[in-house]
């Protein structure tokens, strides 16, 4: 039998998890470990890990004054990224992967983009494992944009935000949208960015909740197909 992989997991809030990546590592023989950004990164070998995911979070990666672990975060990264190491970046991870490469990391001068909407994908992004979610709505959840970073692919762009996702070298990966998110773990969500929902204009729980009945199984089954195309990839 073949020696499990491991899958390092990073994560910023307890309800913003692996998501339906997690049964897709599992069956790939990953053998997946959480640690908390906060208080975990201490004496942290990043370069052991097959795999590392850094999750999402309410957070800017401008604002280290405040949460000072993002230094430590965004030096561990840069030590997987210079290493072409298998790395996935979401929402949060997303940005801190482009400051870590050099790009502006700022809040979003449109607004900020919260529900369910169809990704354009570009045509390196239909040439990669992207092409598995075309046409698909995915669930988008931040305030924050970013720039593109010099030498990285740009891979798919919303009607919002032209920098959605991007890949860099072989085997790094960064998502601004969330294909992770499950229909049962999106009440999590509600509960947990219950105050941002309320002051977020054209956004209510039972829209969101609504459109994830509507959309969420139908993600489901595109992202095993994206998630394991990715998967089968990496160097």
């Amino acid at each position: 039998m073949n020696k499990p992989k491991t899958a390092l997991a990073i994560t910023h809030v307890s309800f913003e998890d692996l998501g339906n990546l997690a049964p897709i590592l599992i069956k790939n023989n990953y053998q997946i470990k959480y640690i908390q950004a906060h208080c975990d990164l201490e004496n942290l070998d990043i370069l052991v890990p097959d795999l590392v995911v850094i999750l999402g979070g309410p957070i800017g990666v401008y604002e280290e004054d405040i949460y000072p672990f993002l230094n430590l975060e965004l030096n561990l990264i840069s030590q997987r990224i210079k290493a072409d190491l298998p790395t996935l970046g979401i929402c949060l991870g997303c940005q801190l992967m482009a400051k870590i490469l050099g790009a502006k990391v700022y809040p979003g001068n449109n607004g900020k983009e919260m529900g369910w909407f169809n990704l354009d994908l570009t045509d390196n992004g239909l040439k990669s494992s992207l092409k598995y979610l075309e046409n698909t709505s995915i669930l988008q959840w931040h305030g924050d944009t970013f720039d593109l970073p010099k030498d990285a692919t740009l891979l798919a762009s919303s009607r919002q935000y032209l920098n959605q996702a991007f890949s860099y070298g072989k085997n790094i990966l960064a998502l601004q949208f969330h294909p992770e998110v499950t229909v049962n773990g999106l009440e999590s969500w509600f509960i947990g960015n219950a105050c941002e929902i309320s002051i977020t204009k054209g956004v209510t729980v039972s829209h969101l909740r609504g459109d994830t009945a509507k959309y969420g199984q139908t993600l489901q089954d595109k992202a095993s197909l994206f998630w394991q195309n990715w998967l089968d990839s990496l160097s």
